[in-house]
């Protein structure tokens, strides 16, 4: 498994917010994201309704991934508690919001995960897990994929790409043998099996300073490919462009890819896809109640703004699903090419 640490552990500068902002700001002939929108759209970014209440239940992963937005691992502490969780719940059954998306770090780690989603499930909501698939090889986690069959969660599993080498340079050594393993153990109990209701879907990064190709073309490669080698079947791929924040900044930086991968996100701005991006239907919820418009806000620290309610404290539904969208250069990761949300593609 990886030998990395967190930003935070090794005492980096990018642990800072304060640093990875400030450089996104410097950042010569970038113009702002949010005078782009105004200058294609008409308008700044407002919310467009609340679909999706996600839940960022903490840091503490299994995992050091080097392309992490959350610059998760495990040594990091920042775990939801059970009060704020309930805090949630309550907001949540007030609203008609469908589905909630639990995500992290790794959202199993948090001691509460099983307790949160029979809670949410009581509640008549859909449930997304946001799952690494190698945590269910974490001791006492190895029955997870049991209990979220049980609740017919939804499970969103990351896997770089259907080859070794790739995977494991993005995820660690030794991560992909272990999807794979993982990947049977849910195929065995019927996730992402043909008519089955449990549903199994994928997520592809790039694996270096490029945008990802075709959702569609690379589903079907990764379909082909995991069936022909390891037998697996799942429902769809969602592909992510890497966010030029927290350790995958860091690659940037040092790699000397960073202007050269503004630069391509900037000329790959498609207006297209700003309607469809993840903040226009989401709530992000940070460990600690904290409120954000997108889990890339939530990890620099930029809260919903313009008035809205900043915790989960003193969530209102009706301001909340008009709000205006907090903005910065870290945003033209969503709007590249096919534009990038926590469900694929959006244009």
């Amino acid at each position: 498994m990886s030998t990395r640490s967190s930003l935070a552990r090794r005492h980096s500068a990018l642990a800072s917010t304060a640093e990875q902002l400030r450089i996104l700001s410097e950042t010569k002939e970038i113009p702002p994201f949010d005078t782009m929108v105004q200058e294609r759209n008409g308008s700044s970014l407002r919310a467009g309704g609340i679909d999706i209440f996600q839940i960022n239940v903490g840091k503490l992963c299994n995992q050091v991934c080097a392309h992490c937005h959350v610059d998760a691992g495990p040594d990091r502490t920042e775990v939801m508690s059970r009060e704020t969780m309930q805090l949630c719940l309550d907001q949540l059954a007030k609203t008609p919001i469908p589905t909630v998306d639990i995500t992290g770090g790794a959202p199993e780690m948090n001691p509460h995960f099983r307790w949160l989603v029979e809670e949410v499930r009581a509640l008549g909501r859909r449930v997304m897990d946001r799952c690494n698939l190698t945590v269910i090889f974490v001791k006492g986690k190895e029955d997870l994929p049991e209990f979220l069959a049980k609740h017919e969660v939804e499970v969103i599993c990351s896997l770089p790409y259907y080859q070794e080498r790739e995977t494991d340079r993005q995820r660690g050594v030794g991560v992909f043998d272990r999807s794979i393993e993982a990947l049977r153990r849910f195929n065995a109990i019927g996730y992402g099996m043909p008519d089955s209701r449990l549903v199994l879907n994928l997520v592809h990064n790039p694996v270096g300073a490029f945008l990802p190709g075709s959702q569609k073309a690379i589903e079907q490669e990764f379909k082909r490919n995991l069936a022909r080698k390891y037998g697996i079947q799942f429902n769809n791929l969602y592909c992510i462009t890497n966010m030029p924040i927290s350790r995958f900044l860091e690659f940037l930086l040092e790699s000397g890819n960073y202007e050269r991968y503004m630069d391509r996100l900037v000329q790959a701005f498609n207006p297209e896809a700003v309607n469809g991006v993840m903040c226009r239907n989401t709530i992000s919820i940070g460990w600690d109640g904290r409120l954000y418009d997108c889990d890339f806000n939530q990890m620099l620290d930029l809260e919903v703004g313009f008035s809205a309610p900043r915790h989960i404290s003193e969530f209102n539904y009706e301001l909340l699903t008009n709000r205006r969208i907090v903005t910065g250069r870290h945003c033209y990761g969503c709007t590249a090419g096919s534009g990038s949300s926590c469900g694929g593609t959006t244009a």
